[in-house]
């Protein structure tokens, strides 16, 4: 990096602090400091949210992935598409009306006693420590790549430097500032790296001699699984799976019909449910889902792509693909544009770990701290704990790095342990019958038996999908067992859930009897707007990659899809206008 370069990252890092502290005068108490006294919009709360997710490891992650397995590796990610669509169209107006602070505190807001208190303990201890932290810790050891392969430290030292000098700098601003100072440099942090990661495909193609010599080059490696949309081929009319995808069809399958709704985010998962909480209303909540969707999928997934197919070419002799994305953009950028592609990829780290510190630490002292040691703390007590568990939270993110040297394999991982709960987190808002002691058996046994198949020698599953499915089928057995050898929760929890929330489905139908309350939505509209939404969204997804690779069977097959899902989706919410007029109702929110 030149000199210009290195002013461009120390102004943005100065910048980011001074905003954070700044916005730090908004915090008055937990609901300013964890969910922004829920006065977003929903497109700053959506934008935050793939602000979220658009790490410094995650174009690294991507590159690694089509490096190895080529485009259909994608899927690993792409599936969990369909979970975001439920909850931009089902959970995110469900989250919002229950008006709890965190997705732990909500489940005594469904059940109720001792081991409603028990699982929220645990969930919250859980998620803001081993899995915050693998989280944190694999942000971490994504910058320790990126800083090694822009030269901005070459040595273990150095990079432990920056990455502290850096680490530092986050945690004053979140700790400041809190939810308020994370999203609005969110926003900031998003266009920097969208524009960051646009550069590097701009130039990574040119570098290739454009699109048509760089899609030639690839189809000569005799690699089909490079521009493959799916890990198989038709020929003569059989399918022929794609040995060089490296996904075997229990892993593909697990992919597409197991892991989105399996894994512990199906519902939401923290961080968004954060977002979505501190929305204005139910219908901005909506809005946040829908501007995650479009951002993550389809603004970010093409670019990333496009630098990973171009880095297959420009570095045949590459054996960390992980790696490729940075020293295309130290090869390819002159000054400026290198300084401002390497602000991004430090934007897209900060905001990750900034979300990941705040909301770690609402669990912490909202969940924890006020919970169960001092329910009377005040206001100002409960702050500073807050910025304490934030330290606690940085420091224990960067241990977590230095145990790990494989972004992709701590993906995995991170998927593992949380995989199971995810059908008992999705049927607790549609049937009465799951209790606590069912959620808390799901949430325990899916994290050993996913850690136990991932990490013990003897019990290891080395494919990805069975291990999916053994994890899943076994965690199913616990919670199922447990939950019809309990009894149900209280009459009184129940009810007062259903005036709270407003379920749908028939396994709420005699408790809505009983209160009096009708749902927003049927549980048919919902499942509707769930299936049109998907085909938006992946129609969209496949058609703009099948134009951009031209293979214009995907691109014209995918918008023909997106379009048809679109005149689904407005054709529904028609109908349902209609419905609430003929039955004098108004939308919420």
């Amino acid at each position: 990096m030149h000199t210009i370069d290195w002013l461009i990252l120390i102004g943005y890092l100065v910048s980011s602090l001074l905003l954070g502290l700044w916005l730090a005068r908004r915090n008055r108490d937990q609901s300013d400091y964890f969910v922004a006294g829920r006065s977003l919009k929903g497109w700053l709360a959506g934008a935050s949210m793939a602000a979220t997710t658009f790490s410094v490891d995650t174009p690294l992650y991507v590159a690694g992935l089509v490096g190895v397995r080529g485009l259909a590796g994608n899927w690993e990610w792409w599936s969990f598409g369909v979970a975001h669509v439920a909850m931009a169209v089902v959970f995110a107006p469900l989250w919002r009306r229950s008006g709890v602070l965190t997705d732990a505190a909500f489940t005594e807001l469904r059940y109720g006693g001792a081991t409603a208190a028990w699982l929220r303990g645990i969930k919250a201890f859980l998620f803001a420590l081993p899995i915050n932290c693998i989280g944190i810790g694999y942000a971490f050891l994504a910058m320790a790549k990126v800083s090694e392969a822009l030269g901005l430290a070459p040595t273990p030292e150095a990079r432990l430097t920056l990455l502290g000098i850096v680490g530092v700098l986050v945690l004053i601003y979140t700790a400041a500032g809190g939810l308020w100072a994370v999203v609005v440099t969110d926003m900031v942090q998003l266009v920097l790296a969208l524009a960051g990661a646009t550069a590097v495909a701009v130039a990574a193609v040119h570098a290739a001699g454009g699109m048509d010599a760089l899609l030639a080059s690839l189809r000569a490696l005799e690699r089909p699984e490079l521009l493959s949309m799916v890990p198989w081929q038709v020929e003569g009319g059989r399918i022929r799976w794609l040995e060089g995808a490296g996904i075997s069809v229990p892993t593909f399958t697990a992919y597409i019909a197991l892991q989105w709704w399996s894994f512990r985010r199906s519902d939401g998962g923290g961080e968004f449910i954060q977002r979505l909480l501190a929305t204005r209303n139910e219908r901005e909540a909506r809005v946040a889902g829908w501007v995650f969707l479009g951002v993550n999928y389809l603004l970010r997934s093409w670019p990333w792509i496009l630098v990973a197919l171009a880095a297959v070419v420009l570095l045949p002799d590459q054996t960390d693909w992980e790696q490729s994305y940075p020293l295309l953009a130290v090869r390819l950028l002159p000054p400026v544009a290198l300084g401002l592609v390497v602000v991004s990829l430090v934007a897209a780290f900060m905001s990750t770990v900034s979300t990941a510190v705040n909301w770690g630490a609402s669990y912490l002292t909202h969940d924890l701290y006020q919970r169960f040691m001092r329910p009377r703390a005040s206001e100002r007590e409960l702050l500073l704990i807050a910025q304490l568990a934030s330290v606690l939270l940085v420091v224990l993110g960067v241990i977590t790095a230095l145990l790990s040297n494989n972004i992709g394999t701590v993906f995995r991982l991170v998927i593992a342990i949380g995989t199971g709960p995810g059908v008992v987190l999705v049927l607790r808002w549609f049937w009465w019958r799951v209790n606590a002691a069912a959620e808390l058996a799901a949430m325990v046994g899916g994290f050993l038996v996913g850690f136990a198949t991932s990490v013990v020698p003897l019990l290891r599953i080395d494919d990805y999908g069975e291990r999916l499915l053994v994890t899943t089928a076994v965690t199913g057995v616990v919670w199922i067992g447990v939950m019809v050898s309990t009894p149900p929760e209280s009459a009184e929890v129940l009810e007062h859930f259903v005036r709270q929330v407003r379920p749908a489905g028939p396994g709420w139908r005699g408790w809505r009897q009983r209160t009096g309350v009708e749902p927003e939505e049927t549980l048919l509209q919902l499942l509707t707007q769930l299936v049109s939404s998907c085909a938006v969204l992946f129609g969209a997804l496949l058609g703009i990659g099948g134009f951009l690779l031209k293979l214009p069977l995907w691109g014209w097959g995918g918008l023909a899809v997106a379009v048809l899902g679109a005149l689904a989706l407005q054709q529904g919410r028609r109908l349902q206008g209609q419905l609430r007029g003929l039955l004098g109702q108004t939308p919420q929110g």
